[in-house]
């Protein structure tokens, strides 16, 4: 499928299943994704993800659709550091995927490669830097220690310096990292073994240690001159010291709301970080994000690009490879719908005079409604 007048369509899901005898293979309303979610994870791979802050905060603001433009031709590209991909929406680190599919990363990063969209592995990841590297082939993808695998850009998360108390996971002992899934990833690095032997440290026996001395070789490396990106960031004076330390951009991000509970929502964050630094660095966010509507606000309050997580981790545990390419084809899908009918021929066009919005007390959602 080509459209000259819609030059990434390709990448996106089309809803006309009828006209080739098909049906969806699962509905991707974000309710009945995260339903079907749920009845396919095990006990210990379904988190409790009730982040009521960050999903009242797109509520408050409304799309200002314009209906006297011409969007018979319109473009969802965008660029990120210097990569031209397919829509300002890329896959957020998620960590330890095996326990939501048995191929782990594969399918996420195989999808994130085929739509031209940007994947960031986690630092948890369950599979080995070199073969996430292979899979993504030539699409854009962040870490920190594996230029030899291809990958373009390092983003540190500040945020997870310790796991935050997780009511269902403490009571369901959903620990995978104390069995080493998700914590070996860099042990796979044989010149980071290196520099933890020459340390006398034992990663089994000092974790801590070994961690420490891991964040230590990230910093001061600053990705050997790539993109170096801090990811965590809800503070306006956060915002600034990044910048004063030099780094190439920060996410906007409270962990989707499981760390530090009772935080600001990211949207809510998100204004007043661009404001102090948004001419100064390149200002990314994730946290909360269900649909095309929510990467519209992000971009109209500032944010250059959106990472999603949840979405496609569901789309992952539902059907593998093919479930992550339906969610996101869906997304980009939508997004394209979105700006047609809102009348914007481009991401650019994206101002923050595009959205309406309520105080931050305005409360649009009830409490016990499912998110």
């Amino acid at each position: 499928m080509s459209d000259p007048n819609n030059p990434n369509i390709q990448s996106r899901e089309t809803p006309q299943w009828d006209n080739e005898g098909e049906v969806p293979p699962f509905s991707t309303e974000p309710g009945d994704l995260e339903d079907l979610a749920k009845r396919s994870l095990t006990i210990g791979g379904w988190y409790s993800y009730t982040h009521l802050a960050n999903r009242q905060a797109f509520y408050r603001h409304r799309i200002i659709p314009r209906m006297l433009v011409n969007t018979n031709k319109h473009d969802t590209a965008t660029s990120i550091f210097g990569h031209k991909v397919s829509a300002p929406i890329g896959f957020a680190p998620i960590g330890i995927n095996k326990i939501y599919h048995p191929l782990g990363e594969l399918p996420a990063t195989i999808v994130a490669a085929e739509l031209n969209l940007p994947y960031c592995l986690s630092t948890a990841g369950s599979t080995p830097i070199e073969d996430v590297g292979k899979a993504i082939s030539n699409g854009p993808r962040f870490f920190q220690p594996a230029h030899e695998s291809g990958f373009t850009a390092c983003i540190l998360t500040l945020d997870t310096c310790q796991l935050a108390w997780r009511h269902h996971d403490a009571a369901e002992l959903n620990y995978a990292f104390y069995h080493r899934t998700g914590a070996d990833l860099r042990l796979s690095d044989p010149v980071f073994q290196k520099r933890l032997k020459e340390a006398g440290i034992d990663p089994v026996k000092q974790p801590n240690e070994a961690g420490a001395m891991w964040i230590d070789n990230v910093w001061y490396g600053r990705a050997g001159g790539k993109p170096f990106c801090l990811k965590g960031i809800q503070s306006v004076e956060d915002a600034k010291k990044g910048f004063e330390l030099g780094v190439d951009g920060i996410v906007v991000s409270n962990h989707a709301g499981r760390q530090a509970d009772g935080a600001i929502a990211s949207l809510d964050a998100l204004e007043r970080i661009v404001a102090a630094v948004g001419d100064k660095t390149y200002i990314m966010f994730d946290s909360g994000v269900r649909s095309a509507s929510d990467v519209f606000k992000a971009l109209a309050l500032g944010a250059k690009f959106v990472f999603v997580g949840r979405l496609w981790v569901w789309g992952l545990s539902i059907k593998g490879e093919l479930g992550v390419r339906h969610v996101m084809k869906s997304l980009l899908a939508d997004f394209d719908i979105l700006m047609n009918v809102a009348g914007y021929q481009n991401v650019d066009q994206i101002k923050r005079e595009s959205i309406d919005s309520l105080p931050n007390s305005a409360a649009m959602i009830a409490e016990n409604s499912r998110l």
